[in-house]
Formats: structure tokens, sequence, C-alpha cells
């Protein structure tokens, strides 16, 4: 493996690890002010946590290949 490839793979770990947290977080906040508890708390808190990880992710990655092209 070259080292640019590990190093992309170390990146891409890490970008999931932060927009994951960040989709719990955002999910954990919002079921938490709804005061939503139990099964119907834990599936909303599910999808609001991927809907918002993918979403950073994506914007994330748009951003970084932006920042690249501009070098």
């Amino acid at each position: 493996m070259r080292p640019s490839q590990s190093g992309s793979i170390l990146n891409s770990i890490l970008g999931i690890i932060v927009c994951g947290a960040a989709g719990g977080f955002i999910a954990w906040y919002v079921v938490m002010q709804l005061g939503w508890q139990g099964l119907a708390g834990a599936l909303v808190a599910a999808v609001i946590g991927m809907v918002v990880a993918t979403a950073a992710w994506t914007a994330l990655t748009w951003l970084l290949n932006r920042l690249r092209g501009m070098r």
C-alpha cells in the first residue's frame, strides 16, 4: 500500500467517525427536545442520525474536493 493510500484511508475513517458523532449528537438533541422516549424515539433518532451523518459526509467531501481543486 502506498503512503498516500494509507493516509486516505485514515482520513476516511476519521471523517466517518466525526460525521457519525455529529449525526448521533444532533439526533439525540432533537429527540430529547421533543421529549420522545422508547422505541419511537429510538427509531426517529436513528433516522435523523443517518440523514445528518450522510449530509455531513457529502458536504465535507464536496468541500475538500473543491479546496483541492483550488491549489
